[in-house]
């Protein structure tokens, strides 16, 4: 067990800007690109504790994400699952073990926020950010929103 450090404002602002520039970037990638990519990412980031401090304990994690990551490769549901999953261990890591960054103290806790946000955004279905946006309100594209008024008498 290490001393939890001090977590101070940009501790909380700094990865969830992260988060919102990852979305951003990602709602530029095209389908399937984006949900193969973002399988193959959330699959990867299992793996990044390993020698984290816990021992042998550190397998167990990558062992539990397997089958979610593989099912990942369909769904962004998945995806969104491993990211929450990654980011109870990042909790864990924060509290108990050594930070995903040596250097920086707090890591753990601005990954385990980073990882919760974008988490949302995969259980949402990633959408385009600029599509959704584009489309107006209540999901109609602004183009076709006048095709839907009444009729003037």
């Amino acid at each position: 067990m290490h001393d939890v450090p001090q977590l101070h404002v940009m501790d909380y602002v700094g990865p969830a800007v992260g988060g919102v520039v990852f979305v951003l970037l990602m709602s530029l990638v095209r389908e399937p690109a984006r949900r193969r990519f973002n399988a193959a990412f959330v699959a990867g980031a299992s793996g990044v504790y390993l020698s984290g401090g816990f021992g042998p304990w550190e397998l167990l994690y990558p062992a539990l994400t397997l089958p979610v990551v593989y099912l990942a490769l369909g769904s962004y549901r998945f995806i969104g699952i491993a990211w929450l999953m990654h980011s109870a261990w990042d909790v864990v890591h924060h509290f108990w073990g050594n930070p995903i960054w040596p250097f920086m103290p707090t890591s753990s806790f601005g990954c385990m926020i980073f990882d919760a946000l974008i988490a949302i955004w995969f259980l949402a279905g990633a959408p385009s950010i600029f599509a959704v946006a584009s489309r107006g309100p209540r999901g109609s594209s602004p183009s076709n929103a006048a095709d839907h008024a009444p009729s003037p008498p």
